[in-house]
């Protein structure tokens, strides 16, 4: 059988933890920021984890991760 692809879309913006937990940077911080305070630029500089239903989707996409 051969080798499973990754999903190179979800590779670039989803990473997998050791322990299996998938980590996801929040959107709307990449540009149009001009308007938006310091408080809300900062907190969606930080990851969140995604909810496990959500998560056991995102492995099939990154096999090797």
């Amino acid at each position: 059988m051969p080798k499973m692809k990754t999903h190179k879309g979800a590779k670039g913006r989803l990473k997998v933890t050791a322990r299996g937990k998938v980590m996801a940077s929040k959107p709307g911080k990449r540009h149009l920021n001009w308007h938006k305070s310091g408080k809300r630029i900062r907190s969606k500089g930080k990851k969140f984890v995604l909810a496990e239903g959500e998560a056991r989707r995102i492995r099939e996409l990154l096999p090797y991760d």
